[in-house]
């Protein structure tokens, strides 16, 4: 007896939503990476420029280690 209500969404209904979730974790996946490649390069910046100023003898060797404690490298 059909009653008019249908209890699945069809192949094409699953099919979509497996395409959206799929994209969502795609585009979240991209942002993690565009966020935490980021923040990588510029510690490897900033630590070229401590090593750079070290080498020119701009700072002193203790000035050298404070800065890379307080940067983390």
């Amino acid at each position: 007896m059909m009653t008019g209500i249908e209890w699945g969404m069809g192949l094409g209904g699953w099919l979509w939503m497996i395409l959206a979730v799929i994209l969502i974790v795609a585009v979240v996946w991209v942002l993690v990476t565009a966020v935490s490649g980021r923040d990588r390069s510029a510690a490897d910046d900033a630590a070229q420029v401590l090593r750079a100023r070290f080498a020119r003898g701009e700072i002193s060797q203790a000035e050298y280690e404070q800065a890379r404690r307080l940067l983390g490298i």
